[in-house]
């Protein structure tokens, strides 16, 4: 646990990680928060609440990108001031909508997003030295795992104990409260050693690598990793929901969930305090075989015995996603590299319930955790594949002490 005293002593980092744990939160909940506000405040169907969450989803990955951008022209103050004031305006407007002006305006608070998760993991890549650097994303992972374990319960008990509406003002008051505590810290989003660089090679230099520099097979073997991983890990959830159904325990499903991320946060702890790291595609690979197991369960106890394998390499997979994406993006683009990392992620979640909820149609809900699983396995090879191709001859030079270590340890990471 040194590792992780000598992470948190470096300046800023603890607050950082303390106020953006507010908004990630509210984040993990939002879907949610529309969904019962959908069902139980509009009095409509599941499916109309998942146009709206579909229409949020939607919005967060093509809007991550953007917004990576735009922190690395405008840098993170702007761009989070003014998404704080569109979710003001989103969230505050919520029980006031009809359905279908609150599925575009779902949209665009998706599109204009409070960036907490970008700006986090580009102050890791700029603050924390390389040699931490794996323990401070595997603390973040664990910071995304508990906004998972906080966020839906707290809306879920708020919705039923006061209103729902009221819950969407205090979801996105979270939001807001989270994004302009970052702000007001402005964390470096550049090592200082990245600043000199780029002042010494003066105004003639080019500040933006071309995207082909940077997006190259090794950055897309990440991208299809971190795809895989939320599809598999949004597989598995539909997955717990269908087999407690079907065995009558579904109200069982949250404490299945709480135990598949507290064993997140473990694993989380104990492979960000370990001396060397393992392949990103191999700890993939090995989530994906630790899920499928889970079809042999049939009812909650034994999903929870099932679930502590996958969920203790949960969060070593995410960090690891997350550092390599620092370690492969030249400074100048890390913004626009971790918006499509986000992009990536999110599309997973949205396209993960309905592949594996169609293996579960057709089939049995027990196949439905071998579905998440080969999904898994599938992004891990073809991830594999295509950073053996990234290493396989030179890469182009990068604008990031980060970004520029030799090839061959950037692939070892991969």
């Amino acid at each position: 646990m040194i590792g992780y005293r000598r992470v948190l002593a470096v300046p800023g980092l603890a607050s950082l990680l303390g106020v953006s744990l507010i908004a990630r939160a509210a984040l993990a909940a939002d879907m949610m928060t529309l969904t019962l506000y959908v069902v139980l405040g509009l009095h409509m169907s599941y499916a109309a609440a998942g146009g709206v969450a579909a229409a949020l989803t939607t919005g967060l990955a093509l809007g991550a990108p953007l917004l990576g951008r735009l922190i690395d022209r405008r840098g993170a103050r702007v761009v989070l001031l003014v998404t704080a004031a569109v979710q003001i305006v989103f969230w505050a407007s919520v029980p006031f909508l009809p359905y279908p002006v609150l599925m575009g305006a779902a949209f665009v608070a998706g599109l204009l997003m409070v960036p907490a998760q970008l700006v986090t993991r580009q102050a890791i890549a700029a603050t924390t030295p390389a040699g931490q650097r794996r323990a401070a994303f595997a603390l973040e992972s664990i910071q995304g795992e508990l906004s998972y374990v906080l966020g839906p319960p707290i809306v879920i008990l708020g919705a039923a104990a006061i209103s729902p509406g009221a819950v969407a003002w205090g979801a996105g008051a979270a939001i807001v409260v989270g994004g302009v505590g970052i702000a007001v810290l402005n964390p470096p989003l550049r090592a200082e050693d990245e600043d000199e660089a780029e002042a010494d090679a003066g105004p003639t230099a080019r500040p933006r690598p071309r995207r082909s520099e940077w997006l190259g097979p090794s950055m897309v073997a990440v991208l299809v990793m971190a795809f895989g991983t939320t599809v598999l890990l949004s597989g598995t959830e539909l997955s717990i929901v269908a087999t407690l159904r079907a065995a009558g325990q579904v109200s069982w499903a949250g404490p299945v969930v709480a135990v598949y991320g507290l064993s997140s946060i473990v694993g989380g702890l104990v492979y960000g305090s370990l001396s060397r790291p393992l392949p990103t595609w191999l700890l993939l690979a090995g989530l994906g075989l630790a899920t499928s197991p889970a079809a042999l369960a049939h009812s909650w106890p034994t999903l929870c015995v099932a679930g502590i394998a996958a969920g203790l390499l949960t969060a070593p997979t995410l960090s690891m996603v997350a550092d390599a994406v620092s370690r492969l993006a030249p400074a100048s683009v890390r913004g626009e590299a971790t918006g499509l990392q986000s992009s990536a992620l999110s599309a997973g979640f949205a396209l993960g319930s309905p592949m594996v909820g169609g293996a579960i149609d057709m089939t049995t809900p027990a196949y439905g955790f071998v579905a998440a699983g080969l999904a898994g396995l599938g992004a891990a090879l073809a991830g594999h594949l295509l950073s053996r191709r990234g290493t396989a001859g030179p890469r182009p030079p990068l604008q990031s002490s980060a970004a520029s270590q030799p090839a061959e340890l950037v692939g070892q990471s991969l």
